[in-house]
């Protein structure tokens, strides 16, 4: 875009700005060899831009969100470096705050998140980023529309709710709660078709997230216990659900005999005792399901695959009806496949996806305000966000999008956005909160202060704290700042902190690329991963990690005292934190480099702890109960589903 207009411009050179923004017009009397060194610095990515607030004007440069006020000198200030050269370092000149052109209801500082009262710090955009990789070319995901992501929307749900029939007709039970939302992580670590959010082509198509955690409630859902009562009833409804099961399926002669016998054994022990404990009755339940349960499993196993290929099928067929009508659209809109774009094997500091094929042109969308809440409307589907992350997403817009100077695609962008995160975690009361829940905002600044981190593995333009981070969806989230999928990031220096969604097999994956990564490079890497503290029984992920050539050190941080921070923050109106359940395990993977540079000494563990301790700020609420009562169940068998909390998934 910089080149073709320079060319546009051959008598006067002239600068690109951001929108409302005007460009110093002093160019054009330069002489020859000053036209030529503006040239430069244009392929070099700069432009020069006025600063509103300031009131004068600065430099910014396009690929690494880098301004400064002085002209920027050819050679100190390049952000690509030879590979003979190695890793550049970290630039240290402010990053200039463009403040917001959207109205608000309060004073807001949209660069670092702050509100008018004191310690309410939610980003960071300052920060720049110590991440470098090798260039990349553009991605070929199509780019995001509004009526695409509308049809995408539909059909989801009707995926959804097929699912939920499916499990009523099948099994007689509902489906695990958020079980749909595991499902889409588990099967985009494998996927391999071209939509972002639906799988369509997995190798093996039994998703082992969703069979194991349906198969878990079967013959009945087990829920969190706290009185005498409820113990007994669980227990006799667990009996009698199991005899019917095995008298209504094909089973085995010796399974019907040890499902029956177990059962009617359980129910003469509730009729004859009355004064056992709620403990007695636990120790009970968990000896009948492991008695029972091999047996269950078995006569259950074909129907409960049959959901899983049932859904997995019916989304195939969805996938390809949306790639048909995205592709009708832009070939309406004279978009084409472009050529291929040449890369140079070389370093950069990190920089935002791009996309190969061009937006096409957008449908308007409708914005109003209400109260604090900015309200995106299109076809009568509304959006919501906070003004103040409204706010937010306008400013990693102006950091990121090289593609609409003027604003024109922002509102839909948005849209497609936030519609995109809200049909992934579902629209149930708290459904997803836990998937996009993020670390407090104390723990990232000692991560950056102590440790250099920079960059978020796992996040999303709505929930990060630095303006580079990895998250689920490349063809909308790049121009909020994503770099993309992590486990399709490969970093050859810098400091990273990972709080993954708690979903297993994403967990066991990202394991599997940290290691990669580290083996390979010799430059400084560090990552802190936080996750949580799932011994019975101990997942891969954890236990890889744990006896990682690369683990430097780990820690415990016990459940209730610590915090996350909620996933719908961006529309909370009350509480922002919430305790978190269970324990989290804190674990430092580094290469060597990365331990001589960011070695975790215990003054910086301490303060890291400290960091996180719930008593610095007003009590967090607990989860919600319609989200803890699905949480990990100790009796569970093994792999049984377990409580999810943590940031949306990179893949």
């Amino acid at each position: 875009l910089l080149q073709t207009r320079h060319a546009e411009n051959k008598q006067d050179f002239c600068s690109i700005a951001h929108p409302d923004q005007t460009a110093s017009p002093t160019e054009s009397s330069l002489p020859e060899s000053r036209k030529s060194s503006l040239y430069e610095l244009v392929q070099a990515g700069w432009s020069k831009c006025w600063s509103k607030r300031e009131n004068r004007p600065y430099w910014f440069n396009r690929f690494t969100n880098q301004s400064m006020w002085e002209m920027p000198i050819l050679g100190q200030h390049d952000v690509i470096v030879s590979i003979e050269i190695g890793i550049p370092v970290t630039p240290t000149t402010p990053t200039v705050p463009i403040s917001p052109i959207t109205p608000r209801a309060k004073p807001w500082n949209s660069t670092t998140g702050t509100e008018d009262k004191p310690g309410q710090i939610y980003w960071d955009l300052d920060i720049q980023t110590n991440a470098v990789i090798r260039e990349r070319a553009p991605a070929n995901h199509l780019p995001p529309h509004p009526e695409i992501e509308l049809q995408r929307a539909q059909l989801t749900t009707k995926l959804r709710q097929h699912y939920q029939e499916l499990c009523y007709q099948r099994e007689g039970i509902e489906p695990p709660r958020e079980s749909f939302n595991r499902w889409l992580l588990e099967r985009k670590v494998l996927d391999k078709g071209p939509d972002p959010l639906l799988p369509s082509d997995c190798d093996p198509i039994i998703s082992r997230s969703m069979f194991r955690e349906v198969m878990n409630d079967i013959p009945i859902r087990l829920s969190r216990i706290k009185y005498k009562e409820e113990a007994r009833k669980l227990l006799f409804k667990y009996a009698e659900a199991a005899k019917k099961m095995i008298d209504s399926r094909n089973a085995t002669p010796d399974s019907r005999k040890v499902v029956k016998w177990n059962a009617e054994d359980t129910m003469n022990w509730l009729r004859r005792d009355h004064s056992a404990s709620k403990e007695d009755y636990m120790d009970r339940l968990e000896h009948l399901r492991k008695q029972c349960g091999p047996h269950v499993t078995a006569v259950a196993k074909d129907s409960v695959e049959g959901i899983c290929t049932k859904i997995y099928h019916i989304s195939v067929e969805y996938v390809r009806r949306i790639r048909q009508a995205h592709q009708t659209l832009l070939k309406d809109c004279n978009i084409t496949d472009p050529e291929a774009a040449e890369v140079q094997d070389r370093l950069v500091y990190c920089y935002p996806i791009r996309l190969a094929l061009p937006s096409p042109n957008q449908p308007r969308i409708e914005l109003h305000f209400e109260n604090d809440i900015s309200c995106l409307r299109y076809k009568g589907e509304m959006v919501k966000v906070n003004r103040g992350y409204f706010a937010k997403l306008e400013l990693l817009y102006r950091y990121s999008c090289i593609d609409d100077p003027r604003f024109e695609k922002f509102l839909s962008r948005i849209w497609c956005l936030i519609k995109r995160y809200q049909v992934m975690f579902g629209a149930g009361v708290n459904e997803g909160m836990g998937l996009q829940g993020a670390l407090p905002v104390p723990v990232f600044e000692v991560l950056n202060k102590q440790f250099g981190v920079s960059f978020e593995c796992f996040a999303s333009p709505l929930n990060s704290y630095f303006k580079q981070f990895c998250s689920a969806f490349p063809d909308t989230d790049g121009f909020f700042g994503s770099r993309g999928p992590f486990l399709n990031f490969s970093p050859a220096s810098g400091s990273f902190e990972a709080n993954p969604p708690f979903c297993e097999e994403l967990m066991d994956a990202m394991v599997t690329h940290f290691e990669e990564l580290l083996e390979k490079s010799s430059e400084p890497l560090s990552f802190i991963i936080f996750v949580p503290e799932w011994r019975d029984p101990l997942t891969p992920a954890l236990n890889r990690m744990e006896t990682s050539a690369f683990l430097r050190h780990h820690m415990s941080v016990p459940a209730f005292e610590h915090e996350y921070r909620s996933g719908s923050q961006h529309i909370c109106k009350k509480e922002m934190y919430y305790k978190a359940v269970h324990g989290t395990v804190i674990i430092f993977l580094q290469n060597d480099s990365g331990f001589t540079k960011w070695e975790p000494t215990p003054e910086r563990i301490q303060e890291l702890l400290a960091a996180y301790q719930v008593s610095q700020r007003t009590l967090g609420s607990p989860v919600p109960s319609s989200t803890s009562s699905a949480g990990k169940t100790k009796m569970g068998t093994e792999g049984g589903p377990r409580i999810v909390f943590g940031e949306p998934s990179g893949y």
